[in-house]
């Protein structure tokens, strides 16, 4: 039987510098995809204030992955009920009118005067730690419904309900995919992951079903070219910027859809603009860079000796690395338009201090643990 002994080791690097990399490159992708936003939004003053707060956004996300990288990962177990019922509370305020702000007719922001984040942001972290600690806890009684699935299906229903009325169901489909891993890597029985998954099959239908433009942003999912303007508008402009890349792009700078053609350029359509400017190839080099990174984190979660470490690595890799899939899936048209942010490259400072947030525990996972 192996036998685990804690010391303290170096921290995997490598997670680390590959954040950092799409990070850096992200920099230099919202110059190019926002210098004509930039300039149209401050009448030529500032054709560089995205980049310009991008940059600090970087400083502040290197400077909370060191701090989170310091703390011991066990001690998340302690706060991880606090955590939630904080979460859940900013959750709500969204929708509240002093402190709420709404955008294009989305409740996802808090704003406080000095700073305005995204609670939803917050809670692809503060979730994983709280799932991970309450399914380490049913330890051996997962096999039984009433003590597993049904209040895991009753706590995945409130995070839910109020995410999904902001709306922002790319953060929720993050949420929930992550979940559904961690609940099958906890010990859950099949016919239960089955059955949550139909459970999530019917209200998916629900969801779609009961707001005329749900539906017609999925029928234009399956059928894009059935318009060009209205709800087809956005993935048209988005097969037009992939499709004109080729093999190895226009040139850096040289997109045509950036000049007020393709929404959100510089947010989650930027993985459209990297395709055009750069081509296929290079731009095939980020989904390399997150499929390692995915692979080097599940390689610390199977070093990790306690259950709880185990799933707070997976959790954290699977977070990160759907939320990449998802936005560069919609890009190329092979899931619906969620605008979901790629992480670590898009425009946005809760989106990147939470993605290095997520790094910095991983990396103190990876340093607190070694076994012989």
């Amino acid at each position: 039987m192996q036998k685990y002994k804690k010391v303290a080791t170096k921290p995997d690097f490598v997670i680390a510098l590959i954040a950092i990399a799409l990070a850096c490159f992200g920099v230099i992708m919202i110059a190019s995809a926002s210098s004509v936003l930039a300039y149209d939004n401050f009448k030529g003053a500032d054709n560089f204030y995205y980049v310009w707060r991008q940059l600090i956004y970087f400083v502040i996300g290197i400077v909370s992955m060191l701090v989170f990288s310091s703390i011991d990962y066990r001690s998340w177990k302690k706060v991880a009920m606090p955590l939630m019922v904080v979460t859940l509370l900013m959750l709500v305020a969204v929708f509240l009118p002093v402190v709420g702000r709404e955008t294009k007719g989305a409740h996802r922001w808090l704003d406080l005067g000095f700073i305005s984040f995204q609670p939803s942001e917050i809670a692809k972290v503060t979730f994983v730690i709280y799932i991970v600690s309450w399914l380490e806890a049913r330890g051996r009684v997962m096999h039984k419904k009433e003590l597993s699935l049904v209040p895991f299906a009753i706590i995945l229903a409130i995070v839910s309900i109020l995410i999904i009325n902001q709306p922002d169901l790319g953060t929720l489909t993050v949420i929930l995919v992550t979940s559904i891993v961690l609940f099958y890597m906890a010990g859950a029985p099949k016919w239960q992951l089955f059955g949550f998954l139909g459970l999530l099959g019917g209200a998916f239908v629900v969801f779609i079903t009961t707001r005329s433009y749900r539906m017609a942003r999925f029928l234009t999912f399956l059928n894009p070219t059935s318009e060009s303007q209205g709800s087809a508008y956005h993935i048209n402009q988005l097969y037009l910027a992939v499709g004109s890349g080729g093999l190895w792009g226009l040139g850096f700078g040289k997109s045509l859809q950036k000049l007020k053609y393709l929404p959100e350029p510089h947010t989650d359509s930027i993985f459209a603009i990297i395709c055009e400017e750069l081509g296929y190839l290079r731009a095939s080099l980020v989904v390399v860079a997150f499929a390692y990174f995915f692979a080097r984190a599940l390689k610390i979660a199977s070093c990790v000796p306690d259950t709880f470490g185990k799933l707070l690595a997976v959790g954290i890799a699977t977070s990160l690395t759907v939320q990449a899939f998802i936005n560069i899936a919609a890009v190329l048209g092979l899931v619906p338009l969620t605008g979901i942010t790629l992480p670590f490259v898009s425009f946005g400072g809760t989106s990147l201090i939470i993605s290095f947030i997520q790094v910095g525990i991983l990396l103190n996972i990876s340093r607190n643990v070694s076994y012989e």
